[in-house]
């Protein structure tokens, strides 16, 4: 799987679970929420006033070291 910005969280989160952590060091407590699970990387990142593309590329870079 490789996320972009447009990566729905839902999605990461069923493939990977172990990746909730980086959500949560980030600001990003409501993952349980049925709108937090539907909303893309890009989307939750401006709503929690971070940067989409550091939370891409940590993402990224846990899955390809599966």
């Amino acid at each position: 799987m490789t996320i972009t910005k447009q990566t729905v969280i839902g999605d990461i989160l069923d493939a990977a679970p172990d990746t909730a952590e980086y959500f949560l060091e980030i600001g990003m407590h409501c993952l349980g929420c049925p709108h937090s699970r539907g909303e893309s990387i890009e989307d939750a990142c401006a709503a929690h006033g971070t940067n989409a593309d550091d939370l891409v590329a940590k993402l990224n870079a846990h899955l390809a070291g599966k």
